[in-house]
């Protein structure tokens, strides 16, 4: 059964000048402010589209990485994921850097980073970001 999520954005003025606000239906945590100076030039105070798909990618990869170890006999104890997601402006999204670390007793980094690997390439935000260069550092704690 498929399952679908949902966000709601409401953008007040034009590109550059205009601001917004973007809230999860599966949140009560209230609404994010988003906006172009942040997007274009970064934020510590306020998010943008690429934050949001870097925390959708962290969390696939992450559940997608301790599937696929536990399928390999090796579940993990911990996996800790970073997803770094570049945005240039005139030109768009361009990258999304995995930087994974995790505890997995038992298995060789050969084997980890194999697996890792096959997780890149199989997780479906992965999949949906296609068209972008996804790089992958993977370590074992």
């Amino acid at each position: 059964m498929p399952v679908t999520s949902e966000a709601t954005t409401t953008w007040n003025g034009s590109l550059m000048e205009g601001s917004g606000n973007v809230a999860f239906s599966s949140s009560n945590l209230g609404t994010f402010p988003i906006n172009w100076k942040a997007r274009s030039e970064g934020s510590d105070t306020t998010t943008t589209p690429e934050e949001l798909i870097a925390a959708a990618h962290s969390s696939c990869f992450s559940m997608a990485l301790s599937n696929a170890l536990a399928d390999n006999g090796t579940p993990p104890e911990r996996v800790n994921t970073t997803a770094s997601v570049t945005f240039k402006p005139g030109v768009g999204i361009t990258g999304s850097h995995l930087n994974v670390n995790a505890s997995v007793p038992g298995l060789t980094p050969e084997k980890f980073q194999e697996i890792a690997e096959g997780a890149k390439t199989g997780c479906p935000v992965s999949q949906a970001l296609a068209s972008i260069d996804i790089t992958l550092e993977a370590t074992l704690a």
